[in-house]
C-alpha cells in the first residue's frame, strides 16, 4: 500500500477554522473537541489535520505551522479559493489574518494563512529551480530585478522585496533599458499597494506613465502590467 503522511498542525480556534477552510472549499471529515481536540478537513486530494497547539502559541507570529502542498497547476486552487471568499465574506480576505496571498501572473506559488497563523503553501509540481541573487543570465538592473521576485514570490516578504527594488532601481535605473525600468517600476507600484503605501504607489504610476510606453514596449511587460491592473481589486476591502 502507498505511505500518506498528513500534516498535523496547530488549532487555537475550532469554529474560526473550519469557517475559514469551508469557505475555500474544505469538508471537515472529523470533528472532536473532547477529551481532546482532532480536526480533520479535506479537499479532493488535500488532507489537513489539526491538533492542540503548544502554550505559548502567537498566531500573530504566522509561524504557528506549515506544510507544503505540490499540485499540477497552482491556478484552478487559487480560483477557487478566491470565489469561495468573495461568495462567503463579499471580498477576498487579502489582509490580515486569516487571508489568501495573491496569484500574479506565471507565479507557480501561493500562500494560505489561516486564523492560527498556520501556513499552508500550494507550489506547483514542475516550478523551476531559483536563482538566488538573480539569474546568471541576467546583469545590471535586470538582474536585480529577478532577485527580487524571489524576495516578493518565495519567501512572502513584500517590505523587502520593496526596499530591494528601491534599491535596484537607484543603483542600475540610469543605465537600464526602457523595458527594464518600465518592468521594475510597475512592479515597485504593485508592491506599494499590496503594502498599503498610496503615495509612494501613486508616485511611480506617475514614473511609469511619463515613459509613454508603446504597443509593443507594454505587450513586452504585460506580466508585470497584468499585475499591477489586478492589485487594486485583489487589495480592495
Amino acid at each position: 500500500m502507498p505511505t500518506t503522511t498528513i500534516p498535523l498542525l496547530p488549532c487555537l480556534d475550532v469554529d474560526r477554522t473550519v469557517d475559514f477552510y469551508a469557505a475555500l472549499g474544505f469538508t471537515v471529515t472529523h470533528r472532536q473537541e473532547r477529551p481532546y481536540l482532532y480536526l480533520a478537513l479535506t479537499l479532493a486530494d488535500v488532507e489537513l489535520h489539526f491538533k492542540q497547539p503548544p502554550p505559548g502559541v502567537d498566531p500573530a507570529d504566522e509561524l504557528t505551522g506549515g506544510c507544503l502542498v505540490v499540485v499540477d497547476d497552482v491556478v484552478p486552487f487559487h480560483r477557487q479559493f478566491a470565489a469561495g471568499l468573495r461568495a462567503r465574506h463579499g471580498r477576498v480576505l487579502a489582509t490580515g489574518r486569516p487571508r489568501l496571498a495573491r496569484l500574479r501572473l506565471g507565479q507557480s506559488r501561493f500562500c494560505v494563512f489561516d486564523p492560527s497563523g498556520n501556513v499552508v503553501l500550494f507550489v506547483d509540481r514542475n516550478e523551476p529551480d531559483v536563482e538566488y541573487g538573480g539569474s546568471t543570465e541576467l546583469t545590471g538592473l535586470a538582474k536585480a530585478h529577478d532577485n527580487v521576485r524571489i524576495f516578493r514570490d518565495f519567501k512572502n516578504d513584500d517590505v523587502l522585496a520593496a526596499r530591494a527594488l528601491d534599491a535596484a532601481l537607484n543603483r542600475h535605473g540610469a543605465n537600464g533599458s526602457r523595458i527594464d525600468v518600465a518592468r521594475a517600476l510597475a512592479d515597485r507600484a504593485e508592491l506599494a499597494v499590496a503594502l498599503g503605501d498610496a503615495a509612494t504607489a501613486d508616485r511611480v504610476r506617475r514614473e511609469l506613465s511619463d515613459m509613454h510606453l508603446s504597443d509593443g514596449e507594454r505587450a513586452q511587460i504585460v506580466t508585470e502590467l497584468t499585475a499591477l491592473e489586478q492589485i487594486d481589486e485583489w487589495m480592495a476591502h
